[in-house]
């Protein structure tokens, strides 16, 4: 093919397409937006730092919002019973518990006082007695060397912890100020939390749907419910335990003064902690009472403690709680062990209702499915129950012959 240009004519190239050309997407933020968003986060801030210096009062609060849930089953009793306005019928509580807190002072202070002076006056000896019975039981050969150097150890500690008790007196004098504030604090936002329950109630189901106030009713009666059942059992226990505690410790020779702070101590640590409770209240009566009056005193505290212990699992604790709060045993203690991490003592104490509350909350609003898989355990445990359940008709026909 031959070219149509002459010469001296340039000869003509094809040109390539142009590149294309690439679109640039500008945004475009309002100034409005920008100074809303910088708002947003200066509000945000503002309120993390008024939390952060208002965490006292908001904590008293919560407390308050607990206590307040406890005494309601008893406020709303007093008020269907007698027809009194709520305001009386939280007066009638406040009265009752003053009453108590009082006796318990006046009772604890001396007992807690008269147990420090036998301890002072006695502990050489009692780790005198515990070296020698150590020596004549297990051969441990620890020596009259071992326990004098152990009671002029015990002594010198005693001495300080003496000394430093003045000082603590002291101390708790001069914050006292500070103690009597919290705790009108707590009780003054208590009191109207519980009088004023219902328009409280009311007020907050106002900022929701209806759909979710049923939802959010269901869960506050559950709370009630949930924290005045455990309130209640465990005073219930506590009592029955602690005056078991007394007569058994009395029974075998331990001063009156004494069994009585022994006996508050074990009854209240052994119900209101969980788990571990059970072994440190009664730990601490048991080797207070093998101090005070030897080695067989101990061993029928000892037998008290276990018979207890089964009395309660499988006939107290059934008939006092097990209408009011249901809860696993390993949940209850990683509970009071999270409480107590986040919110200290208070933490702990309070735990156990909340645990259970959200226990509860997710049991009614969660589906549950049928468990389809079945574990070799499950088989061994239902042949174990069935071998259980055959002994038994076995003494049982035994006994009828």
């Amino acid at each position: 093919m031959t070219s149509d240009a002459g010469p001296g004519e340039a000869e003509t190239t094809q040109q390539p397409p142009p590149p294309p050309q690439t679109t640039v997407t500008k945004i475009e933020i309002e100034a409005r937006i920008i100074w809303q968003t910088i708002g947003a986060v200066l509000t945000t801030i503002v309120l993390l730092w008024a939390f952060n210096q208002a965490r006292g009062i908001v904590s008293m609060v919560a407390i308050s919002f607990f206590f307040s849930l406890a005494l309601e089953p008893a406020v709303r009793k007093l008020t269907a019973r007698f027809g009194w306005r709520r305001g009386a019928a939280v007066g009638i509580v406040y009265v009752g518990g003053a009453l108590f807190v009082f006796l318990l002072v006046v009772v604890l202070i001396p007992t807690i006082a008269e147990l420090a002076r036998a301890i002072g006056a006695n502990g050489a000896e009692w780790i005198n007695s515990a070296v020698q019975w150590a020596d004549d039981t297990f051969g441990l050969e620890l020596g009259v060397e071992t326990a004098s150097d152990l009671a002029e150890s015990t002594d010198i500690v005693l001495t300080d912890w003496a000394d430093e008790a003045f000082g603590a007196v002291l101390g708790i004098a001069s914050s006292g100020i500070g103690l009597i504030f919290n705790f009108a604090t707590i009780a003054m936002f208590t009191f109207y939390l519980s009088a004023d329950a219902p328009r409280v109630q009311a007020a907050v189901m106002r900022l929701f749907s209806p759909k979710t106030q049923v939802r959010i009713g269901w869960t506050w009666d559950q709370a009630i419910e949930q924290t005045g059942g455990y309130f209640y059992s465990r005073m219930i226990l506590m009592i029955i335990n602690g005056l078991g505690f007394f007569f058994t410790m009395v029974l075998v020779g331990v001063p009156t003064a004494i069994a009585i702070s022994l006996s508050l101590f074990g009854g209240f640590v052994s119900v209101f902690i969980p788990a571990i409770g059970t072994y440190i209240g009664g730990a601490i009566p048991i080797l207070i009472t093998w101090a005070l009056q030897g080695l067989t005193a101990a061993l029928i505290v000892l037998g008290y403690v276990l018979l207890y212990q089964q009395l309660e699992n499988y006939w107290l604790s059934p008939k006092i709680s097990s209408e009011t709060m249901t809860l696993n045993g390993g949940l209850a203690f990683g509970a009071a062990l999270a409480g107590g991490a986040i919110a200290g003592p208070m933490g702990a104490f309070t735990a156990l209702p909340v645990a259970a509350l959200i226990s509860s909350f997710i049991s009614n609003y969660y589906a549950s499915h049928e468990v389809v898989y079945r574990s070799e355990a499950v088989d061994i445990e239902e042949q174990a129950a069935a071998r259980r359940e055959q002994k038994k008709q076995q003494r049982k026909r035994s006994g009828d012959s």
